[in-house]
């Protein structure tokens, strides 16, 4: 079973309820234990999709939990190959939203049968009559089977505890959600008489016996000791080796155990190559298993090895071999990044901002120091000579805001090439539905994270070109000096700007301190100290207030630099930079026409 829905719904939360008060965890206090990963932790976001197991009436129920953010749709993509159903968690407040038809829709052509839970009905907000219709539409809109239309709706609540059929009922407990599991989920359709086989989903590196491969097991029986090998997507043999080891989740705790058969998720150990989508088997296997195709990157990123004038100073893995390393092992387990090599940099093509961005987060707290590119649209291109068009990737986006709002929003987002497809007017909230190019959205939804609005999104194809934005953005104020940030610098430089830092910071040449108030960059010196010419001056106290800095993070970094700028990462700071140091060279490339800012389409078109 694979818990689905969009971010922030209560999938996480629903799993924890589940082990609990099947008596598989004993973690009343802790809170999402499903997430164990720092970042999931400290962002309230599910990024690794992670399987466990419970037992209820004599009956075991394999549980996956996944992400709720599309940028890590892949997640969700591959889990979906090894369960036989899907249990889809819609907010009675919010409703279907874009991840929600995405992931709903990618378990439908799968072919599994969803239950549908209507969560957090408690909440003084929750529209659950308006939802319930809102959910059969969603249904009634994909290319849904008769037995899948016939869904079952349970009520709950998550956070409290407790589901029930209907909304009449006394909640008591998450007990009737796996009544409805036992009852209404088909076991696995498996042969154990066949040979061995395996679709790996998820790899895992264990201090002791290496990689271990995460996947159902689709047929036959394996035993520790027996020789598979695996195949990749095309048949071909890229490993062979002994099964070492075979791991079994059962709530929080992981089991070795001697064997395992078909319908069973486990991970194995023995084999060194293989990698997600590739078929595990026994050796007389010769076809591979069929797999969930991943949607395609729509924007890539630049990583460059640190060469600013503080490179080398607060990390410790700094140089372009363990870059490369270390990228090309996020993807043996992240089949939704690509990673292209060229001369100077490591393009990282990815789902989206937030996506790269958790990447160069985990990087930053392994000691790694580098320079990153502002985020850029892949581009496709069909035909050639007069025919030739270029598409770009589109996305539908949703956002809910208040009705004050509605007008700047409309504006904006027409700005940026949307398209308005639906407008819903539910007392002092509105709800618009949009069509917009995948760059009109880079750092656009900075602008709505605060109460008033939510913005969500979700790749639907490409398109024609849309022509050029109508927005642009200041100028940067660049340091021109290098030395620590002086109060007195910074007071003079206040008045042109908004400031990115803080007197005692350390500058150097082509550093971005802070955003002009115009269009065209500013030339600074950031580290001028005062003179002093008597004793006086000299020994008198100034009382100097400076407006608060803007402190950004670095996932509106990413979305905020422009194409001659990079961000700067280091273990200790973000700092943003000018991509070419140099003051008078940058003035030559400006004169003579940038090299920046084309588009980047892929190397095979």
């Amino acid at each position: 079973l694979a818990i689905i829905a969009h971010v922030d719904h209560g999938k996480t939360s629903l799993v924890d309820q589940l082990l609990r008060q099947s008596g598989a965890a004993e973690v009343a206090d802790q809170g999402r234990v499903m997430d164990s990963n720092d970042l999931e932790k400290e962002r309230g976001i599910t990024i690794l999709s992670k399987s466990t197991a419970v037992t209820y009436k004599g009956h075991r129920i394999n549980i996956v939990d996944t992400p709720g953010h599309s940028d890590f749709g892949g997640e969700v993509e591959r889990v979906l190959s090894m369960v036989d159903g899907v249990c889809l968690v819609v907010c009675a407040t919010e409703g279907p939203m874009t991840q929600t038809k995405f992931v709903l829709s990618k378990a439908i052509e799968c072919g599994l049968q969803p239950i549908v839970v209507l969560n957090k009905v408690d909440r003084p907000t929750s529209r659950v009559a308006e939802v319930e219709d809102e959910i059969l539409e969603l249904f009634l809109s994909l290319d849904v089977s008769e037995s899948q239309l016939e869904y079952t709706l349970l009520y709950a609540s998550a956070r409290e505890g407790w589901a029930k059929r209907t909304m009449e009922e006394a909640p008591t407990t998450i007990h009737p959600l796996l009544d409805t599991i036992v009852d209404m989920l088909p076991p696995p359709n498996v042969d154990r008489s066949k040979p061995f086989s395996l679709l790996v989903t998820q790899i895992e590196n264990d201090v002791y016996v290496g990689k271990c491969y995460l996947g159902k097991v689709q047929s036959g029986t394996l035993r520790v000791g027996d020789v598979i090998k695996s195949l990749d997507v095309d048949g071909k043999v890229v490993a062979e080796g002994k099964c070492t080891k075979i791991i079994q989740r059962s709530g929080l705790d992981q089991v070795s155990i001697q064997e395992a058969g078909a319908g069973d998720i486990v991970s194995i150990a023995g084999l060194a190559n293989a990698r997600v989508n590739h078929t595990i088997c026994a050796l007389e296997v010769t076809t591979p298993l069929p797999f969930v195709p991943v949607d395609p990157p729509t924007i890539s990123m630049s990583f460059y090895v640190n060469d600013s004038p503080l490179g080398g100073r607060e990390g410790t893995q700094l140089t372009s071999q363990v870059i490369r390393e270390r990228l090309l092992k996020e993807v043996e387990t992240n089949v939704s990044l690509e990673i292209i090599e060229t001369d100077d940099a490591f393009e990282v093509k990815g789902r989206g901002e937030l996506q790269i961005g958790v990447l160069i987060e985990t990087m930053r707290r392994e000691g790694f120091e580098l320079s990153v590119s502002p985020p850029r649209v892949i581009y496709k291109v069909e035909g050639t000579g007069k025919d030739r068009v270029i598409l770009e990737p589109i996305e539908e986006v949703t956002i809910d805001v208040d009705n004050q709002y509605t007008g700047t929003v409309i504006e904006k987002m027409n700005c940026n090439k949307g398209e308005m497809k639906t407008y819903t007017d539910s007392g002092d909230r509105t709800r618009l539905v949009f069509d917009v190019p995948t760059r009109g959205l880079l750092g656009y939804p900075a602008e709505f994270k605060n109460d008033a609005r939510t913005l969500n999104s979700m790749f639907i194809g490409y398109q024609p070109y849309k022509g050029p934005l109508d927005r642009s953005r200041k100028g940067s104020i660049v340091s021109t000096a290098s030395g620590e940030a002086t109060t007195y610098a910074l007071l003079a430089i206040e008045p042109r700007g908004k400031l990115f830092i803080e007197p005692g910071a350390k500058v150097y040449p082509g550093m971005i301190v802070g955003e002009h108030s115009r269009e065209h960059d500013l030339e600074v010196n950031p580290a001028k100290a005062k003179h002093l010419n008597n004793v006086r001056t000299a020994i008198k106290d100034e009382t100097v207030k400076l407006i608060t800095t803007e402190k950004m993070s670095l996932e509106r970094m990413i979305s905020y630099i422009q194409d001659d700028e990079v961000i700067e990462v280091t273990p200790a700071s973000i700092r943003t930079r000018k991509k070419e140091l140099d003051a008078d060279k940058r003035r030559t490339q400006k004169r003579r026409g940038s090299e920046y800012g084309l588009p980047v389409f892929n190397k095979n078109e």
